[in-house]
């Protein structure tokens, strides 16, 4: 348009001067040339100029030597020790000898007997395949560029929006497993399924924003944004839930390599570190040692307003920690069952999901050491928000453990022969 003035601001300006001591301006500047670039590089530059680039290279090389060390304990034990001992359980003649063997082959009547609190557990278990499915979209689409940086909200958007479309995935794995527990009331696990992980998320965020308009801050959600989020969660993620928990209940239960016996085995006496409380702290270690460093950036972004950008390097991160997760579950696990423990459910979902626990020291850590927060209001925000963080992080870990165990079990218990 007539007088009407553009600016193209994503250019490479390069300017060549020649330095003259003997002048007053100090320099002749002899060509400037200006390439305007585009749009979908408008990042490189700050990528190039970052100093965080060999950190995150120094943590993947970190964690992909737990994740090389954990793959050669779980090949040794499939390749070594479990071969020798399926070879030898199945070349077993008589009951007598089978008697005399003592291991993880003794609990096969056991192993697949419905855990304690299954309810609950199923319910944690289609609330984590929700929440993993979101994390895995969301990322893999900020690392193909669909999400900008410089929005902020972009990631959470994308998240909300996916985690109220993937209500019918939480239905049918919670009454899927649920029916394979025993479970009857299916009316109470659809119902939790809906409301009792997501409910207690929304009322920690919604105590938060109540503070945030207390104090008067722009960031506090409006409401009718917070109504608009109910409608989503209630008109289509509820619905959406309840269909996939009528397709869950209405498969057939999941068919077990083994019989379950009807008089439960006693467990005998268990040594210190076999036992489920040291196991459940140490299953953590790992997982969280893979993504400590990842978190700083992640924390520092979230609370000292710095930009993330590095999509690609959390990505696999993320895979390295999922694979980290059920190699050291099922290294305990395995380890379990030889001490004839065979309550490896739970346990299983608690040793991958304490890695939360960790994440929640580190984030106790981080303000003591890094912030200077000094309101009570700001505290409590913190706190509030971190919460919400370790909640999810602890439903997202243990159902990468559950399912990384529960296939290993299937797994070593469908090639024994059982009389």
């Amino acid at each position: 348009d007539k007088d009407t003035f553009y600016v193209f601001n994503h250019v490479d300006i390069t300017i060549h001067y020649h330095v003259v001591e003997n002048e007053a301006a100090g320099a002749r500047l002899v060509a400037a040339k200006m390439e305007p670039k585009r749009w979908a590089s408008r990042w490189d530059y700050i990528l190039e100029s970052m100093p965080h680039t060999n950190i995150q290279w120094f943590s993947i090389m970190n964690s992909l030597v737990i994740v090389l060390f954990l793959s050669g304990m779980v090949a040794m034990i499939m390749l070594r020790t479990l071969h020798k001992d399926i070879a030898r359980y199945n070349q077993m003649d008589s009951v007598e000898d089978a008697q005399e063997e003592f291991g993880w082959k003794l609990v096969h009547g056991d192993v697949f007997r419905p855990p304690r609190k299954g309810m609950l557990l199923s319910v944690f278990l289609g609330s984590g395949t929700q929440i993993f499915i979101m994390i895995f979209v969301t990322l893999f689409f900020a690392c193909l560029g669909f999400l900008s940086p410089a929005n902020r909200g972009a990631l959470m958007t994308c998240a909300v929006v996916l985690w109220v479309l993937l209500g019918t995935p939480a239905g049918y794995v919670a009454a899927r497993f649920y029916k394979s527990f025993g479970g009857e009331k299916w009316k109470t696990n659809v119902l939790l399924t809906c409301f009792l992980c997501p409910g207690v998320v929304f009322a920690d965020f919604f105590v938060m924003n109540l503070i945030l308009w207390g104090e008067g801050s722009s960031a506090a959600m409006p409401f009718g944004t917070l109504v608009a989020i109910l409608a989503l969660w209630f008109c289509i993620s509820v619905p959406l839930t309840f269909i996939g928990a009528y397709f869950g209940f209405k498969k057939t239960g999941i068919e077990h390599p083994v019989r379950t016996n009807q008089i439960p085995r006693q467990i005998p006496e268990q040594s210190f570190y076999t036992r489920s409380l040291p196991g459940i702290v140490m299953g953590g270690i790992l997982p969280f040692g893979c993504i400590f460093i990842q978190l700083f950036f992640i924390l520092n972004s979230i609370w000292s307003h710095q930009m993330y950008y590095m999509f690609g390097f959390l990505f696999l991160v993320f895979i390295i920690l999922v694979i980290t997760c059920s190699e050291a579950t099922i290294l305990l696990c395995y380890f379990h069952l030889c001490a004839e423990d065979y309550h490896w459910q739970w346990r299983s979902f608690l040793t991958s999901g304490f890695t939360a626990v960790y994440f929640l020291v580190y984030a106790i850590h981080y303000f003591f050491s890094k912030l200077q927060i000094t309101g009570l209001a700001s505290t409590i925000l913190y706190f509030g928000y971190t919460m919400i963080m370790a909640l999810i992080f602890f439903l997202f870990t243990g159902t990468i453990g559950f399912f990384a165990c529960f296939w290993f079990v299937t797994k070593i218990y469908s090639v024994v022969k059982v009389d």
